[in-house]
């Protein structure tokens, strides 16, 4: 199966964010976009994973997540990586808050003891809303001009920290929660 960690969003944020992005989404199709219900905050992606290997990986989310408390979060802004000139995704902002960071560094340290390599890029949480398809890699007529456009700016509690499991389609990933972990 293949797992990652994620932060996922209320509907309604999800939706709101998907409808302000709909300038983006207009532009030709060189980019893949997600649906609402595929939008979220990506803590580490773990890949390809064994089934036998499941309880260990629920027990170190635990375990990552064990003094975490509900905390607000603010989504706002809208990017591109590496840049808008360059894309590969295009995604909106969400702030780096300190009680986000310390989950981050405790799901890392606590996969790192289950064998999973560490993230060697710093964390910089977003919501990737497409991807450039490699054909236009190049370059995305008027992305950059079309991303100073956009405002959008949110706040949502963040409750809980989920296991995801992606199952890729001929559409796109389809995710469902395989485990979640209640912030209290």
């Amino acid at each position: 199966m293949r797992l990652f960690v994620a932060v996922n969003l209320p509907p309604p944020l999800r939706d709101a964010i998907h409808a302000a992005a709909a300038p983006l989404r207009a532009g030709g199709p060189a980019i893949r976009w997600l649906e609402p219900d595929g939008i979220h905050l990506t803590l580490k992606f773990l890949g390809e994973v064994a089934d036998d290997r499941l309880a260990g990986i629920i027990a170190a989310l635990e375990r990552a997540c064990t003094r975490a408390r509900p905390f607000p979060l603010e989504v706002s802004g809208f990017g591109a990586f590496p840049t808008p000139e360059r894309a590969r995704v295009v995604w909106v902002g969400c702030e780096s808050a300190p009680p986000l960071e310390l989950i981050q560094h405790g799901v890392e340290r606590a996969f790192a003891e289950l064998g999973f390599s560490v993230e060697g890029r710093p964390f910089r949480p977003h919501l990737t809303l497409g991807r450039v398809k490699a054909q236009a890699r190049g370059g995305v007529r008027g992305l950059e001009d079309r991303l100073a456009e956009l405002v959008f700016a949110d706040t949502f509690t963040v409750a809980s920290v989920d296991l995801m499991e992606s199952t890729l389609t001929p559409r796109g990933a389809r995710y469902a929660v395989r485990h979640a972990v209640m912030l209290l």
